[in-house]
């Protein structure tokens, strides 16, 4: 089922034609396998690629293992594999340049705003990256202009509502300038207005992103190619349109079709 969709997404124009340029690879998952202390096996042999400038969607039920993977991708936790950003390997020693390149956004913003203003909160990384003032400023200034948040420099974090602060916990990822943009659940909480407004907002930010939700119409807003997992393995990995046509692979892995 797997490799049928693969073959899918290869042709489909919707994803483009960067889906078939291995120059374009940014991101290489192979084999990745981690069990958690208490015995429980996560991820079992998980294996992905993703191209600059693909939207892609990882779906499934709680527990299929998509945070843990996630958590992966920056070297949060380690597990059996390779998975490779760039030409980088994900390894103890290459850890601060993958997280600068690797852009994790958590699912609750609280877990990523600290600082006392808003500023101090997107100035955070790139300070830490030993970069100076003046490129510090210009970054942080970006930033909030990318996620509309510009008039927020002096606001408190602690003060802001949620989907306020789910644009700024965006904001300290890009002021870092990664390489792909990856986001843990990033419509849950929000209310109707606070949703439309980030799902434009993803849909405008011109960047490789990697997303995981249960979401389903925001999936097929703006996803062309979408991986669902379940029982810690990739099941289908294919276009998104396609996918959600076949309500029985949907059903079987724990998810509806939007209507």
């Amino acid at each position: 089922m797997t490799q049928k969709y693969h073959e899918n997404l290869e042709g489909d124009p919707q994803v483009g034609k960067t889906i078939r340029s291995e120059d374009c690879q940014v991101l290489q998952v192979e084999n990745l396998a981690f069990s958690y202390p208490d015995g429980h096996e996560a991820l079992r042999g998980v294996s992905l690629v993703l191209r600059k400038g693909e939207k892609v969607a990882l779906v499934g039920a709680n527990g299929a293992g998509k945070s843990t993977l996630m958590l992966h991708l920056n070297g949060i936790l380690k597990g059996q594999g390779k998975i490779t950003v760039g030409e980088k390997l994900v390894t103890k020693e290459n850890l601060p340049e993958i997280r600068a390149m690797v852009g994790l956004v958590f699912q609750n913003p609280d877990d990523q705003l600290f600082s006392p203003s808003v500023f101090e909160d997107v100035a955070f990384g790139p300070l830490h990256m030993g970069l100076p003032e003046n490129e510090v400023r210009r970054r942080v200034v970006n930033a909030l202009e990318l996620v509309r948040m510009s008039s927020y420099a002096e606001r408190l974090s602690h003060h802001l509502s949620m989907g306020e602060k789910k644009r700024i916990a965006i904001a300290t990822v890009l002021s870092m300038q990664p390489e792909i943009l990856i986001l843990d659940e990033p419509s849950a909480g929000l209310d109707p207005r606070a949703r439309r407004s980030l799902i434009n907002l993803l849909k405008e930010l011109p960047m490789t992103m990697l997303i995981s939700t249960h979401d389903m119409l925001m999936v097929r807003d703006i996803f062309p190619r979408m991986i669902i997992m379940d029982n810690g393995l990739i099941v289908a990995d294919g276009v998104t349109k396609t996918l959600m046509e076949d309500e029985v692979l949907l059903e079987a892995h724990g998810l509806e079709k939007p209507v």
